[in-house]
């Protein structure tokens, strides 16, 4: 999904840009309000994070004019503002969903599912390795026929890997793209969940799909 996040706190953009980056969207930013709207206007954006208070032009003027247009973006507003007035104002001006700061970055992962799941112009792409696959619209992972439950932070590191099929991806990529943020070297985090995918994804078939490579990190190859 192409994705454009309007926002004047960098240390947000570069968060949430970094996650929407590892879950596989082509994301772009613009740190002020009349920068957002011509990008919004002149790109092709199927949804838009916009803040709410804007240098030069806020987020209510924006989405209104987004609205107007014959193929308008999905708008998830994004502010620190919790009164029942200000969400009315955002969703009134056109917003299609609305939420409100500090918020985890599953939180609006959520919220992106669920106007994928309205939208049918919007989809996510299936990926598949061997009998393998996973739907990161629906958030399911099957194994042939098989369904399998992962957890939250399993999903996100099988999806990495399959995002990645057949390269040797080390630790330190997968800390920086599944977790977000540092560890420490000697953290044994990232092999205590690939032992958990293991034991969901391989155990019981004649095939391991997940690989060890000694000294250099993990690949997952039919």
């Amino acid at each position: 999904m192409k994705i454009l996040i309007v926002e004047d706190e960098e240390k947000i953009v570069k968060f949430i840009k970094k996650g929407l980056k590892s879950e596989g969207h082509t994301v772009d930013s613009a740190l002020n309000g009349e920068d957002g709207l011509f990008m919004a206007q002149d790109g092709k954006y199927e949804l838009v994070i916009l803040d709410v208070m804007l240098p030069k032009l806020d987020g209510i003027t924006i989405a209104k004019k987004l609205k107007t247009r014959p193929d308008p973006s999905k708008i998830i507003m994004l502010t620190a503002k919790d009164a029942v007035e200000d969400k009315i104002k955002g969703l009134d001006a056109g917003a299609d969903d609305y939420l409100t700061k500090p918020f985890s970055f599953e939180e609006l992962l959520a919220r992106i599912r669920a106007l994928t799941r309205r939208d049918r112009g919007i989809h996510f792409e299936t990926l598949k390795i061997g009998d393998l696959t996973l739907d990161p619209g629906s958030h399911t992972v099957k194994r042939g026929p098989e369904e399998i439950k992962l957890s939250t932070t399993e999903f996100k590191l099988l999806k990495y890997l399959m995002r990645n099929p057949n390269k040797v991806v080390s630790k330190t990529l997968i800390l920086e793209n599944v977790w977000g943020y540092d560890f420490s070297p000697e953290s044994n985090i990232v092999d205590v969940y690939i032992k958990y995918l293991r034991d969901k994804i391989d155990k019981g078939h004649k095939k391991n799909l997940i690989q060890t490579v000694h000294g250099v990190g993990f690949r997952l190859c039919e």
